[in-house]
């Protein structure tokens, strides 16, 4: 075999790799947003089918595992590319984890089913998602460019999620203090909320490694994180 046809089938390796990085981040994209869609509209049959779609995403990160070890004991990458190699591999991982989060969030959905509503929680937690899903797509995009600048307001755009965040989680704790009979969808509210709020760490976590792919470290600045939930309080009324 020559050299040429070596090269050649190593570029269709990376290429694989990256195709399936862009159809299984595609995938819980389009779960999260469907997600949160039958929260909105009270779809239990929705909600039931993203759960159920959640395999391929899994399968697809065990594809990803597995090629990616071969890739690294059949080629032998150095420098560059086998940071792309790792570099994928991490990001496999990553979107899992949000494919995890929109799975939960339709298993509290079914659990939820045709609750009133509380407050303007839902439409909060639509408007927390969009950003999320804005963020996937954008980084998605930046891991196919090569694109470390993109990745990088991807990363500071978490600090919107983390405000969202802690606003509706003193939202929905007042909404218990005033009202026990709401204190159980408000706590699954609240749960999908924390999902939603981790997803976009897992992007976060995405742009963090594009960083690394392109420039070999990552960022040196902190990660900006603006989620005070861990410190609010509510005390009840007298």
């Amino acid at each position: 075999m020559t050299t040429e046809h070596i090269v050649s089938g190593y570029d269709q390796d990376l290429d694989r790799l990256e195709n399936m990085i862009a159809e299984m981040g595609g995938l819980a994209e389009a779960q999260l947003a469907d997600a949160i869609d039958a929260l909105i509209h009270f779809d239990t049959e929705g909600a039931k089918k993203i759960v159920e779609n959640d395999k391929r995403i899994d399968a697809l990160e065990t594809e990803i595992d597995t090629f990616t070890v071969n890739l690294i004991a059949l080629r032998q990458p150095m420098a560059n590319d086998l940071r792309v190699i790792i570099t994928g591999l991490k990001i496999s991982s990553n979107i899992e984890r949000i494919g995890d989060y929109a799975k939960n969030i339709a298993k509290r959905t079914l659990t939820l089913g045709n609750t009133p509503a509380v407050g303007g929680s839902v439409n909060t937690i639509g408007r927390m998602a969009g950003i999320v899903g804005g963020m996937i797509n954008t980084v998605l995009d930046a891991y196919a460019g090569r694109d470390a600048d993109k990745a990088d307001d991807v990363r500071l755009r978490d600090i919107e999620v983390d405000q969202i965040y802690s606003s509706l989680f003193r939202e929905l704790l007042t909404y218990m203090m005033e009202d026990p009979h709401k204190i159980s969808s408000c706590t699954h509210l609240l749960f999908i909320a924390k999902n939603l709020e981790r997803a976009g760490d897992h992007v976060t976590n995405i742009a963090e490694q594009i960083h690394f792919m392109v420039h070999g470290s990552l960022p040196e600045d902190d990660r900006p994180k603006s989620d005070e939930s861990v410190y609010t309080m509510v005390e009840p009324k007298t």
